[in-house]
């Protein structure tokens, strides 16, 4: 005889949330083992409608395996209304968002929110904004950053268009990707580390990381990223092939802003990653940002083509626009590779400055100095005295065509021992977990200091930063970063 819903609960002491979900499923042990599954996938804290979205699954699968069939029409109605109302949820929770977002002030910095995949795909493409601001800066007004993909050196500089614009700019001799594959370079260039990611996952950084976004709105300079094929406005997911061929256009793993919780958990800033349609309408109606990360598409970045490939996009793409007032206003231009493609040599990439504020007497010239993909996040925050991350951007030479105009001054190493051809560990790491680094809120170099609202996180567990000293060399698997001692042993001991 099947103990019942009352005996049952006065013998375990049951819940309201397993009162509420339960269905008939036969003998104790049966129920006992919902109750088990349940808690494990979530059904137990429904905070959010993904937490429904779990139980159902749980649920449904166990209610397949039992050997009762009876009551099937009452519990299939029951999963009906519930899933209704999960959707019902999800809904209501995505409109509150749009309508109050742009209000919000940015202190949930240390919170982590809802995730964006459950916001309905038709109110992610509705909402779009171009700010627009006019921040003087020492050296530029506007940084513009174009990334093409996976390249050798030799041959991104051996080939005709790339030359071309060579002719045109400041070649950058020493300027290295910091790890293999994609995923992770993008990823350091707007949040200055990568988290031990050694993979192109569909990795989101915690909330409490912050990214350039901060460092720029904080001065109220406008910023936004412009996603060749990106099918609209604050699309988060992981990919978008072409109809028609279904090749791979769009991938998020180009994406760096909207791989971080801080930025896609948001609408207004979701609102400002865009697609190269919006890009040519902010370009006509004089709207472009201050800051642009500018990514092409798999075909026209040479990722799933060539360097000759991407080398001709390039010069269709960019040659028109460096006559164009909306576009070149004393305006900084850094064309670059993610990395390179060959993971035995050395990860330099071929890099270009271009812009109207190259001055004539530098054309056609190299810069010898050690560049990686932090210098975009150091040469920003020069330019318009800004507050640094307290991360791997806090050591990385500043451009020294920038340097100049800031006061800056160009470090030097080994450029014979650098490779960085491998991630260290980090919570993203396949293989070799380190808890997330803490951000160095004591750092000062150069004479920036750490943004406020960082220090207001992490200011008080400075003892389990890895940045302290900022150094001009960055880690790689050979030479992890060195976390503190105490913070190691409290890990192993399971302490948090």
């Amino acid at each position: 005889m099947h103990t019942t819903h009352k005996d049952y609960h006065s013998e375990k002491g049951g819940s309201r949330h397993f009162d509420r979900y339960r269905t008939n499923i036969g003998t104790p042990e049966e129920e006992r083992g919902l109750r088990i599954t349940l808690r494990k996938e979530g059904a137990w804290l429904p905070r959010h409608e993904g937490s429904y979205v779990k139980m159902l699954s749980a649920s449904f699968r166990r209610y397949l395996h039992t050997r009762s069939r009876q009551g099937q029409a009452k519990n299939v109605i029951f999963y009906i209304q519930v899933a209704v109302l999960a959707v019902g949820f999800a809904i209501f929770v995505s409109s509150i968002g749009l309508l109050f977002g742009v209000k919000k002030s940015h202190s949930w910095l240390h919170t982590y929110t809802r995730p964006v995949h459950l916001v309905p795909l038709a109110f992610a493409s509705d909402y779009t904004l171009s700010p627009v601001s006019y921040v003087q800066g020492k050296a530029f007004n506007r940084f513009i950053t174009i990334w093409l993909e996976n390249t050798d050196y030799n041959k991104a500089a051996g080939d005709p268009n790339i030359e071309f614009f060579a002719k045109k700019g400041i070649t950058l001799n020493n300027y290295f990707g910091v790890t293999h594959p994609s995923e992770p370079n993008y990823v350091a260039a707007v949040s200055g580390d990568y988290y031990g990611i050694n993979n192109d996952d569909d990795n989101i950084i915690p909330a409490n990381v912050s990214t350039v976004v901060d460092l720029l709105e904080e001065k109220g300079i406008s910023w936004g990223e412009y996603q060749e094929y990106m099918p609209y406005t604050g699309f988060t997911g992981k990919s978008y092939k072409e109809e028609k061929t279904r090749k791979n256009r769009y991938v998020k793993k180009h994406n760096p802003l909207i791989m971080h919780a801080s930025v896609a958990d948001f609408p207004e800033r979701r609102a400002c990653i865009k697609n190269f349609t919006l890009f040519y309408e902010d370009l006509k109606n004089n709207k472009l940002p201050q800051w642009l990360f500018i990514t092409p598409d798999q075909q026209n970045n040479g990722h799933d083509t060539s360097i000759t490939y991407a080398g001709k996009w390039l010069r269709g793409f960019l040659e028109p626009l460096l006559d164009d007032p909306h576009f070149i206003n004393n305006t900084l231009i850094l064309v670059t590779f993610d990395e390179n493609d060959t993971y035995s040599k050395q990860n330099r990439v071929f890099s270009i400055l271009l812009g109207d504020v190259v001055p004539k007497n530098l054309v056609g010239s190299a810069d010898k100095g050690f560049y990686n993909h932090y210098s975009e996040l150091s040469t920003v925050q020069a330019n318009w005295g800004l507050k640094s991350l307290g991360r791997y951007d806090v050591g990385a030479n500043v451009f020294d065509l920038v340097a100049q105009k800031t006061g800056d001054s160009l470090r030097s190493l080994d450029i014979t021992k650098v490779y960085l051809n491998e991630s260290y560990p980090g919570i993203f790491h396949r293989k070799k977990y380190a808890p997330l680094p803490v951000p160095d809120t004591e750092a000062s170099f150069a004479g920036r200091t750490v943004l406020e609202s960082i220090k207001n996180i992490w200011g008080k567990v400075q003892s389990k930063s890895v940045y302290k000293g900022a150094p001009l060399s960055i880690p790689s698997l050979r030479n992890p970063p060195i976390y503190p001692r105490e913070y190691s042993r409290r890990k192993r001991r399971g302490g948090n």
